[in-house]
């Protein structure tokens, strides 16, 4: 009797694992069918594959290979492949300047930050003279650019040409538009006329032309003096080539060129935004002036002085 409850106890434990045992078989049994069921369609993409020849496959994956690469340097390098072409001509603010253009300048706004507008003085003696600046001063039909005030100044007191622009928004009211540039810019004699600066089509392309001839037209009204037009080569060619936009001074915005491509009277040109002066710590645009400082001093706003002069020339000429 001593000896049966050691049995006993054998017993059970021998009985519990045997049954942990068929659990364990049915759920191999389970994910083992599962296998099967899985299995052949694993063989047959492998089958279809080993099917294919070899100078097939390697084939195909060469021209997916070449047209990752060549879809890679049309959108990142292409477009920017002018900076890494080595300059034959003048090198000057960080970049090879075009080619036969005296009158440089550039164009800024708040994202140039503080600017040393001392520094930027001592380029008006250097052997590339920078003789312009255009500056942001209002957007849309609200939006003040929060450097312009300081910067329009420190450009006539430092002995710029100036020049005021406006970003154009086709989503505001194209006359609440220009009231509100003509409210944030007080031009004054000797600096160059109001710019329209458009690169934003919108929806429609028939309203978008309507709504610039009204700013064009109500600010040629309020300063007496036709605006100068600002957008790219391509928004031009597209959008803008008619004889009304035609008749305005055209600024042309085309980076990463030899020379500009527009085959129309131009007047401006933008031709790069990585420019480094003296003075601006950030990236800057950089221009060309398409005449000589008189052409460029002639299409500012006249003196009063000028405008009796010219028309008392009228008069004798009669």
């Amino acid at each position: 009797m001593v000896k049966q409850p050691p049995k006993t106890v054998v017993n059970q434990s021998e009985k519990a694992p045997r049954k942990r045992t068929t659990k364990k078989t049915s759920v191999s049994r389970r994910s083992s069918s599962s296998k099967k069921k899985i299995q052949p369609k694993k063989k047959k993409k492998e089958e279809r594959r080993r099917n294919l020849p070899a100078w097939i496959y390697y084939t195909i994956m060469g021209g997916m290979a070449a047209l990752v690469l060549i879809g890679f340097y049309y959108l990142f390098i292409q477009p920017y492949s002018y900076r890494w072409k080595p300059c034959y001509g003048m090198k000057a603010y960080g970049v090879c300047l075009p080619y036969g253009f005296d009158i440089h300048g550039f164009d800024i706004s708040h994202h140039q930050g503080q600017i040393d507008w001392g520094e930027l003085q001592k380029l008006q003696t250097a052997p590339f003279p920078v003789r312009f600046v255009f500056m942001k001063a209002s957007e849309g039909g609200d939006f003040s650019d929060t450097a312009f005030v300081r910067n329009f100044n420190e450009a006539r007191k430092h002995g710029f040409i100036r020049g005021a622009y406006h970003f154009y928004n086709p989503k505001t009211d194209a006359l609440r538009q220009a009231e509100f540039f003509i409210r944030s810019v007080k031009l004054e004699p000797g600096d160059l006329p109001p710019v329209l600066d458009i690169e934003v089509k919108g929806e429609d392309e028939k309203k978008l032309r309507n709504d610039l001839r009204i700013w064009l037209q109500r600010i040629e009204q309020y300063y007496k003096i036709k605006p100068i037009l600002y957008t790219s080569y391509k928004f031009k060619t597209r959008y803008l080539n008619d004889s009304l936009f035609n008749s305005y001074p055209y600024w042309i915005a085309h980076y990463y060129v030899d020379s500009v491509e527009y085959k129309g009277q131009w007047r401006f040109w933008q031709h790069t935004d990585i420019g480094q002066l003296p003075g601006i710590h950030e990236d800057v645009d950089l221009n060309v002036f398409n005449g000589s400082l008189e052409e460029l001093r002639r299409m500012t706003i006249p003196f009063p002085d000028t405008i009796m002069t010219e028309a008392s020339q009228k008069t004798q000429s009669r």
